[in-house]
């Protein structure tokens, strides 16, 4: 019963809502914004950009599985297909950063509408394992195929210049231009899901049966949220591929999924900046552990285990919940 009347209240008074932006939200932005603006003063850049790009990636993943209740476990197809399409833009057809990087979102974006048509239809564990074996069959072909480089992958793939001014190659410049796009693909997930498309959505993880029966057409939400979702990986992953300046099987492998979804989780499903702490506090361990070797998988699946355990909706989450906002 609880269920249902959230998913009511969901779809049915999204109205009541306030168009304006929360003052609490307003404020953790700016501050992280100031972060942000001030973080490459004192922090490798490098590091920051490999940040952004992840947090953008999970953000991505946290508007189909916070806020649909999808969990995919294939998103790395679009990930690290969207750096090879960019790589190889930028490489052998010598395109500019700027539509290299769309290139590999729209081949993203196309990918997600297949997937999601196939996948949207299943549920729970079934969604989860077709969008792994749809992924897998994506990685395979990667491997394959000559344009990737097969396991050496895409090798100095050219930052160049955006719009013929901004200068790439300048590791400032650089920063700023990835942090934009972030700051732009957060925004927009931000409007989506505080739109009464994101309203829907909510409902439907609540309550699918519920919703449909108030006459929302669901698989037509549940895909478009999914290409929507593709779409931002796919800008997270050519911006790796820029930054880093190349593009390799690590990028679409499965296991690439599961990090993304351990980001998510350990920062807190269904919020808007647990993502962005969870891909900053994974990246941080991956840099500053690499002493470690492989024991820093052990050491990310104890705190796994501990947030999970301590954290039940994830640091964001358990911090809003003390305060009573949502974050």
């Amino acid at each position: 019963m609880e269920h249902r009347l959230m998913a009511t209240t969901h779809v049915e008074n999204w109205t009541a809502t306030k168009t304006g932006v929360a003052p609490t939200t307003l404020v953790i932005f700016c501050l992280m914004v100031a972060f942000f603006l001030a973080a490459p003063f004192f922090i490798y850049p490098i590091f920051l950009m490999n940040a952004l790009c992840f947090a953008l990636f999970a953000c991505a993943l946290n508007l189909l599985v916070g806020y649909v209740g999808l969990l995919s476990f294939g998103h790395a197809a679009f990930f690290g297909l969207a750096a090879y399409i960019c790589g190889y833009g930028a490489t052998v057809w010598h395109l500019p950063p700027t539509l290299a990087i769309l290139c590999g979102t729209a081949v993203a974006a196309a990918l997600g509408f297949v997937i999601g048509v196939l996948a949207i239809r299943c549920r729970g564990i079934y969604f989860a394992m077709i969008t792994l074996a749809l992924a897998q069959m994506v990685y395979f072909v990667c491997l394959r195929s000559s344009f990737t480089g097969g396991e050496d992958g895409l090798q100095n793939i050219p930052r160049g210049n955006l719009f013929g001014l901004l200068h790439l190659s300048h590791m400032m410049t650089l920063y700023f231009v990835v942090l934009a796009v972030f700051l732009a693909g957060f925004l927009l997930i931000y409007r989506t899901t505080h739109s009464p498309f994101g309203h829907v959505l909510r409902a439907i993880r609540e309550n699918e049966p519920r919703t449909i029966s108030l006459g929302y057409k669901v698989d037509r939400y549940k895909l478009l949220a999914f290409v929507l979702s593709a779409t931002f990986a796919g800008v997270a992953g050519s911006m790796k591929a820029i930054v880093f300046e190349v593009a390799t099987l690590t990028d679409v492998h499965w296991t690439m999924s599961g990090e993304v979804v351990l980001m998510v989780v350990v920062g807190g499903l269904g919020t808007m900046f647990g993502p962005v702490v969870g891909a900053f506090l994974l990246i941080a361990m991956e840099n500053y552990l690499a002493t470690l070797g492989s024991w820093v998988m052990v050491v990310q699946g104890v705190i796994f285990v501990v947030c999970v355990l301590a954290f039940r909706r994830g640091i964001v989450g358990e911090l809003g919940a003390l305060i009573g906002k949502q974050l």
